[in-house]
């Protein structure tokens, strides 16, 4: 029997489907705008506003002021929590803050007392006096401006916000800003305000064709090659209930990290880039490579055998994410068809390989098994790795290993491969058997950077104000080149220029000292040098900043490495400008007449008390007996201790 071959005219249209499997298997899938209560609450925070601007003119008035303008797509149902944080000089200054914010509630903190708040909000109780006040209409944002320029001479800040959650605003004028407060669109406020904001623009869909009733929520970050950010935090809240049969899908570029706070939830993840669970700490999972496009992302969640997008959001890189999964009832499919016979041991070794995840850095393994991969098999008591004594930590979804490259049993090859076994013990009744699987992990030859708090280069740390910081650069290279150097390191922060640190392994900066590269081989290249970030006074103290280091040969083969840092401004007392020449001459004058008055004290108490003694009478006439004796015991009252004790 003869197959006939499709009519010409049809093959333009399979052909884009051939070449496109993400479209077939997302076909039936049609992404719609949430209609009810959306299945999640989204939230992130960003230093980006819709409008927004900056100036110097309050600096000749008597007041800092600072604008924000409210606007809400829907109702708000949650308390807006806005934080007001004084500059490092203190609060100084008085300092005015206007909220426009006329459909919602708002609750304000503030550690100056004498902040001066007008809102037309509805204020909660704790917040401080607060002065009601009918504001301009929120429709233009020119009257508001007006307004505020002519009641208070000049404008700090300007901000226009959207759907936020929470508003973190740092006070203080910076003399460099522009001198008219001139709003402009997608303004970057990120040296004096973050904001905490909802994502409103949630779709969702279930497949006409599949029959698992498993729920998948994805979060795509929209591409920006420029960001700084290289983190992202999520922290995710699921309902009292199990959840059961749901994934979180989180897209991103593939330098990125997620840090995920799951609080519980039994909830299975895919992620792109590296990811690192709190529990886990510090240890980071590598990733998988997802599709970039809305229609790839569905058909990823229908090939991992889920068929209803609960939720598909797509937001800015942002370095913290809030996801709370409400206890909605998601659409029910028909129960599943019946699924293979599960894999047994003996099939271990090939299902491990296939669903291991290894990464390798200069001077680190990790290797992380998921228990839903070993859940087929329910016979696994423990892992180890060739040495017996690296057992694997474990907790509710996860085993985990994590040893340097020097140690358990590990083998390094010229190739940049590192090679151990994993050695997993299985119950069987009464009888323990083990089960042997081979891996190599490939060593990335590429720049690693790290921040330590002391000299020790032990622990990772957040970058201080004021005080050292300790950076270790490294990379694995069989054999380097001797040209091999470090060429130059940056300290990158918002609001401030960069600062160069290092160039041709040489400090740049006084606050800068380059150290001695630890004893090492020649596999390894490693770079050290500390410094002090300092921030000058009045400053502002930004939320992060990127360290920024490249290395290379003379032949400009470069390697290049970012690594985004918390700044963690430590408590400064006010400026002190040190005693005036009459505070020095008045303290020492008066101790000076202190100790005068001691010595004429002391020196009466030694004339009245003195002649006295003198003056009594001594008997001539005692037996020369009575005189020895007596001169015997004076002179056993003016022995030493030692003396006194030897005569004892």
């Amino acid at each position: 029997m003869c197959l006939r071959s499709p009519p010409p005219l049809l093959l333009p249209l399979l052909l884009p489907l051939l070449a496109r499997p993400d479209l077939v298997r997302a076909e039936g899938c049609d992404l719609r705008p949430v209609a009810a209560e959306p299945p999640v609450t989204l939230s992130y925070s960003t230093g980006t506003v819709p409008w927004g601007c900056v100036s110097s003119s309050s600096l000749h008035s008597a007041n800092e002021v600072h604008v924000l303008s409210v606007q809400w797509s829907k109702v708000p149902s949650t308390t807006l929590n806005v934080s007001v944080t004084a500059p490092a000089s203190g609060c100084t200054r008085q300092a005015v803050l206007v909220l426009q914010c006329s459909r919602c509630s708002a609750s304000i903190a503030s550690p100056c007392p004498e902040l001066l708040i007008l809102t037309d909000a509805s204020m909660s109780q704790g917040s401080p006096t607060v002065q009601q006040r009918e504001l301009p209409a929120a429709a233009s944002k020119g009257q508001l401006l007006d307004w505020a320029r002519g009641t208070y001479g000049g404008i700090t800040s300007y901000s226009e916000l959207r759907d936020p959650r929470a508003i973190h605003l740092r006070l203080g004028e910076d003399a460099r800003s522009p001198p008219d407060c001139v709003p402009q669109e997608r303004f970057n406020a990120a040296p004096h305000l973050e904001a905490e904001v909802f994502s409103h623009g949630m779709r969702s869909c279930t497949s006409s064709g599949a029959h698992s009733s498993g729920a998948a929520h994805i979060i795509r970050l929209q591409p920006e090659h420029s960001s700084p950010v290289t983190e992202v935090n999520l922290s995710l809240s699921c309902p009292e209930r199990a959840m059961s049969n749901h994934i979180l899908i989180l897209q991103s570029r593939a330098n990125l990290t997620w840090i995920l706070s799951a609080n519980g939830c039994h909830i299975q993840f895919l992620v792109s880039g590296t990811y690192r669970i709190t529990s886990f700490l510090p240890h980071v999972f590598p990733g998988e490579l997802l599709p970039d496009t809305e229609q790839g992302l569905v058909a990823k969640a229908f090939e991992k055998n889920y068929s209803v997008i609960a939720s598909y959001s797509t937001i800015p890189v942002s370095p913290r994410i809030t996801l709370e999964i409400q206890e909605r009832e998601v659409p029910r499919k028909p129960p599943p068809t019946p699924t293979p016979p599960a894999p047994t041991s003996d099939m271990l070794p090939n299902m491990l390989l296939l669903t291991l995840q290894l990464k390798c850095t200069d001077d680190t393994m990790e290797i992380i098994i998921a228990r839903s991969h070993l859940e087929p098999i329910k016979d696994v008591v423990n892992i180890t790795l060739r040495d017996i004594s690296c057992q694997a930590e474990k907790n509710a979804t996860h085993f985990m290993l994590r040893t340097p490259l020097s140690h358990c049993g590990t083998s390094l090859e010229s190739q940049g491969n590192a090679k151990n076994e994993l050695i997993l013990s299985l119950s069987k009744g009464s009888a323990l058997r083990s089960v042997r699987v081979a891996f190599q992990c490939q060593i990335p030859r590429e720049l690693f950077l790290r921040l330590f708090p002391t000299a020790a280069f032990e622990a990772p740390h957040e970058l201080e104000v004021n005080k050292e910081a300790f950076v270790q650069a490294s990379m694995r290279w069989d054999d380097y080149p001797a040209d091999l150097q470090l060429k130059e390191c940056w300290l990158v922060a918002a609001g401030t220029e960069p600062l160069l640190l290092v160039q041709a392994n040489k400090a740049q900066s006084s606050s800068v000292a380059v150290l001695e590269e630890p004893p090492g081989s020649r596999a390894r290249k490693v770079w050290r040098f500390c410094f002090t970030y300092a921030v000058p006074e009045g400053g502002h103290v930004p939320f992060s900043a990127a360290l920024k280091c490249k290395a290379g040969l003379q032949n400009n083969t470069i390697f290049e490495k970012v690594l985004e840092v918390t700044v963690k401004d430590v408590w400064r007392p006010p400026n002190n400008r040190g005693l005036g020449l009459a505070a020095v001459l008045g303290i020492t004058f008066g101790a000076f007449l202190i100790g005068a008055l001691l010595t004429a004290g002391l020196w009466y108490i030694y004339s009245h008390t003195r002649p006295i003694s003198k003056l009594q009478p001594v008997s001539t006439t005692a037996p020369a007996s009575e005189s020895s004796s007596t001169n015997h015991s004076i002179g056993s009252t003016q022995s030493t201790p030692c003396s006194t004790s030897s005569m004892a």
